[in-house]
């Protein structure tokens, strides 16, 4: 089984580009330079995260399941792949409202007693 391909120099940590590929089949060589992909920018973890961020067509509660992870945990993840990706992120006024929602979501949904609700977003900076 073929190494997975690395995007940074292990000493410099500077970006690498592929200089040869080769036909597994019949042998064909072709060298230059090419450049990687964007994916090859994310960590094994962040690829990861993307792989079951995908399965589950976006759906944030699918992840949280999958993964384990709270609401807040899946977003700053999902951030972090969109910045590693060189997109701009949202910015915070956005996630604190998402982060609201997401309470009174769950004070909706019977998951949290009003008074829970009441407190979290009372630690939540309004937008």
């Amino acid at each position: 089984m073929p190494n997975p391909v690395i995007a940074k120099c292990p000493i410099c940590a500077e970006a690498l580009s592929v200089a040869r590929l080769e036909c597994a089949s019949c042998g064909t060589r072709i060298e230059g330079s090419f450049a990687l992909g964007r994916f090859h920018q994310l960590s094994a973890e962040q690829l990861e995260f993307l792989e079951t961020f995908i399965k589950a067509r976006g759906n944030f509660k699918d992840v949280e399941r999958e993964l384990g992870m709270s609401y807040p945990t899946v977003r700053s993840r999902l951030d972090a792949v969109i910045r590693a990706l060189g997109f701009p992120s949202q910015a915070e006024p956005d996630r604190e409202t998402e982060r609201r929602k997401e309470i009174l979501r769950e004070l909706a949904e019977g998951r949290i007693a009003p008074d829970d609700a009441a407190s979290l977003l009372e630690r939540e900076p309004a937008t």
